[in-house]
């Protein structure tokens, strides 16, 4: 046990130098994209065709069994009222089983996927919400 221990110190003493005097910002590890267009209130296109979705929310499908129209439009209309068009800050996670991308989008330095939770166009999804650290406040 005692040697698990011995290199900590170091080990915690290497970050906190990396932290303070590191160069590199939070933002360097973000791309710049733009979105064309939204598919609904938790998808996105890019303009180079990249498909996002947005990553620890789920918003009202406009199609399929689960279908909720009005609701669905309204989620999609406000997303594309606060990405498409802007440059648009993205954080990949993982892709999912269809090949999208599954990420934080971010504009003017606000989270796009708590802005749609605080808005009631959509609400966090519990299973995934591990993946964005603000999740847990909801």
């Amino acid at each position: 046990m005692k040697t698990i221990f011995k290199p900590l110190p170091f080990l915690l003493g290497f970050i906190a130098f990396q932290l303070l005097f590191s160069n590199r910002s939070f933002a360097e590890f973000r791309d710049l994209v733009s979105i064309e267009y939204c598919y609904d209130g938790d998808t996105c296109r890019t303009t180079s065709g990249e498909r996002i979705r947005l990553a620890c929310i789920d918003a009202p499908e406009i199609r399929g069994h689960a279908a909720d129209h009005a609701r669905a439009v309204a989620a999609r209309d406000r997303l594309e009222m606060l990405v498409v068009g802007k440059s648009v800050a993205l954080r990949r996670i993982t892709k999912d089983r269809f090949g999208r991308t599954v990420g934080e989008l971010f504009v003017d330095g606000g989270n796009v996927q708590q802005m749609m939770v605080s808005s009631r166009h959509a609400v966090v999804h519990p299973r995934y919400a591990y993946q964005c650290p603000w999740a847990v406040c909801y």
